[in-house]
């Protein structure tokens, strides 16, 4: 190891499941970029999130904190927590953030902390007003617009409508009016659209990476830079080319409107979304194309200006993505099932010889410590997690259980009375897993990983005493820290942050 300090680059993609990349063994050519540098790169096979969506996602991946640590109420990173960001600034890391217009990794949750330059992409008047994020809003409202029979403002077309729609429910036709009226809706009320880049909600990858670039013209001395893509993320929209590179057929924005308007309906059953699935994971499939496209655009730019052979790389998400496993899509703040907790962890670490790593679960907790010992640098004490580099480098297996958890039903966090119902925990070793709702009358289920590996056949915990006990032990323990280990003067800080906001934006 010299004495130069390294760089550090960390990368998270919203909504990428781990077994839809091609390094962890997927069949269709999502990431053939990553693929080549999982060559030489140590490829976590089972990194486990510690929580999920995305507001329960990154405070352990940051500040290697559990998402609930101090209290169901705050979200977020606390004022003056130390993180990734804050000890490499304070080692005179040159630090920037680029983040594709998530509103829940903004300032507005104090992930600015740290960063000399932070670009959300959000515009500055949102961290005040604390909207809930656009396209959930936009989501939301066009569902409830089908519903009801048209725009509510849509006078008397909207009146007539739902006068239709009362008739033909009472006479059983509800679904025929509903399907006829969606096929109207799409095919001759929607203005017509030629790009996909006019239906996306999030700016690209390539934007993200375009700003990076330009940043990095300026780097003398060791960086730190957090790039965060959404082109995954619903509603699906991918850049043309990257849909073409992967399925060598052109895209049509008009195909690609009518898929995620369609999979985003209420009133279709599972079977019928089905007919739509391929098609949907198509259109997500390209977005994790387009990113892996611009990684390579910026690596090869840091090649360009002779700092690669310097970075060390992290590429992880901060949960996966539903489609129709266990009946649901998305991701909201229901489920731990794989599908949402399971995510790709590649790390790259120059002058380093890849090992094999051990299948043991790698919680999302350790990794800002391990990246941290990487760099050769302290690792804060308020962290919970702990470095697995010396695992890694010596492809040694780790005694740990993974465990992931949110408050169950949360999907708007910029509401208080939404982060109140119960927690919904996971606790998850290398065969078995826990799963919980705690509250007055706490359901459990434990699953055998090994033999059901898509979580559909529970075990009572009581059948398999031993193994049940251990996890279900965990995870009281776990509760238990949690509570009695609480930064109180932290948990003040971020309450008060969230009051002074109120405030000026007039909710209060």
């Amino acid at each position: 190891m010299g004495t130069r300090k390294k760089s550090l680059i960390l990368i998270t993609v919203d909504c990428l499941r781990a077994d839809h990349c091609g390094f962890n063994g997927y069949d269709r050519p999502t990431t053939p970029f990553l693929d080549a540098l999982a060559t030489e790169s140590y490829v976590l096979p089972t990194a486990v999130i510690a929580g999920a969506p995305t507001y329960y996602s990154f405070p352990a991946i940051f500040a290697s904190r559990m998402p609930l640590g101090l209290g169901r109420d705050v979200i977020g990173l606390a004022p003056g927590e130390n993180t990734l960001t804050t000890v490499l600034r304070r080692a005179g890391y040159a630090t920037a953030a680029f983040c594709a217009a998530n509103p829940y990794i903004s300032p507005r949750f104090g992930y600015e902390q740290g960063f000399e330059h932070f670009e959300d992409f959000l515009g500055p008047e949102f961290c005040m007003k604390g909207d809930p994020e656009p396209e959930s809003r936009d989501r939301k409202r066009r569902a409830k617009q089908l519903a009801e029979g048209g725009p509510p403002d849509s006078g008397l077309r909207s009146a007539i409508n739902r006068i239709s729609r009362r008739g033909a429910r009472a006479v059983g036709l509800g679904p025929v009016y509903d399907e006829l009226y969606f096929q109207y809706c799409i095919r001759l009320a929607s203005p017509p659209v030629d790009r996909m880049e006019d239906l996306r909600k999030f700016p690209s990858a390539e934007v993200i990476v375009d700003h990076a670039l330009a940043w990095l013209t300026s780097a003398t001395e060791a960086f730190f830079l957090w790039l965060h893509f959404m082109d995954p993320h619903s509603p699906y929209y991918p850049p043309a080319a990257a849909f073409q590179q992967l399925t060598g057929r052109d895209a049509s924005a008009s195909a690609a409107r009518y898929l995620n308007e369609s999979w985003n309906r209420s009133d279709l059953n599972v079977a019928r979304l089905r007919r739509k699935k391929h098609r949907v994971v198509e259109l997500y499939d390209a977005g994790i194309r387009a990113v892996d496209i611009q990684i390579a655009r910026l690596v090869e730019g840091l090649k360009r200006s002779h700092l690669w052979d310097n970075c060390v790389l992290g590429v992880t998400a901060d949960h996966g993505e539903e489609f129709l496993e266990h009946g649901r899509r998305y991701h909201a703040p229901v489920s731990v099932h794989e599908e949402i907790a399971r995510v790709p962890l590649m790390i790259r670490v120059p002058g380093v010889a890849k090992r094999n790593v051990p299948a043991s679960p790698f919680s999302h907790l350790h990794l800002a410590p391990t990246l941290l010992e990487i760099l050769e640098m302290p690792i804060p004490d308020s962290f919970r997690g702990k470095s697995l580099w010396r695992n890694l480098r010596e492809g040694m297996a780790w005694e740990d259980m993974a465990i992931t958890e949110c408050v169950f039903g949360c999907n708007n966090p910029f509401r208080a009375t939404d982060r109140s119902g119960p927690r919904l925990l996971s606790v998850r070793d290398e065969r078995h897993k826990l799963v919980m709702r705690v509250e007055r009358s706490a359901t459990e289920q434990l699953y055998d990983l090994e033999c059901d590996p898509a979580e559909e056949k529970p075990h009572a915990v009581g059948a398999e005493r031993p193994i049940g006990e251990r996890l279900l032990q965990a995870a009281v323990t776990h509760i238990q820290r949690g509570i009695s280990g609480r930064d109180a003067a932290l948990r003040l800080k971020a309450r008060l942050r969230e009051l002074r906001i109120e405030l000026r934006s007039g909710s209060l």
